[in-house]
């Protein structure tokens, strides 16, 4: 009886799983739309009051998203001053509604990746997973890798798109 083989172990193939870098922590909003006056105008001195008797303590550990929902001009420095106020409790601080902070947070991490440790490899960016990936991190990671990946793929290692393949 002949052995089973696996041939996709003894591929070298390198896998990269983009779940892998997924930051974990609840996603909140914080829309400055209820603290402006008939949701049109910020006045500074009620703000300011607001920002400093405000319970920061419930963003603990939270990735926050600072946003205005009103058709409203805000200064900058309020947008500033929040998430200063937000800074210590907050595990992350945006101003960016959740699709943009996902992009964001995938971003980041994927700025840690060394394209050299894939230099000649035979890459897989696997797709379909429990956690929802943007878009934009499979498209950061193919313009990443290909100036230095031999082959990149897409999907599972034993069922691939190609997507790459370096002229030699």
């Amino acid at each position: 009886m002949d052995d089973i083989v696996n041939k996709v172990a003894g591929s070298g193939i390198v896998s990269i799983d983009l779940e892998s870098f997924y930051t974990e922590g609840e996603r909140v909003l914080f829309d400055i739309k209820p603290l402006l006056f008939q949701e049109l105008i910020l006045k500074e001195k009620e703000f300011r009051d607001y920002v400093k008797q405000h319970s920061w303590q419930q963003y603990e550990g939270k990735v926050v998203g600072i946003v205005c929902t009103a058709d409203a001009i805000v200064p900058t420095w309020a947008y500033m001053l929040l998430a200063l106020a937000l800074q210590p409790y907050a595990h992350k601080v945006y101003f960016a509604g959740l699709a943009k902070i996902e992009d964001l947070l995938f971003t980041e991490k994927l700025a840690t990746i060394n394209p050299e440790d894939y230099r000649d490899a035979r890459v897989v960016i696997k797709g379909c997973g429990d956690k929802q990936v943007p878009v934009n991190a499979y498209v950061k990671l193919a313009t990443l890798l290909k100036p230095v990946a031999k082959s990149i793929m897409y999907g599972e290692p034993c069922s691939t798109v190609p997507l790459y393949k370096a002229k030699i």
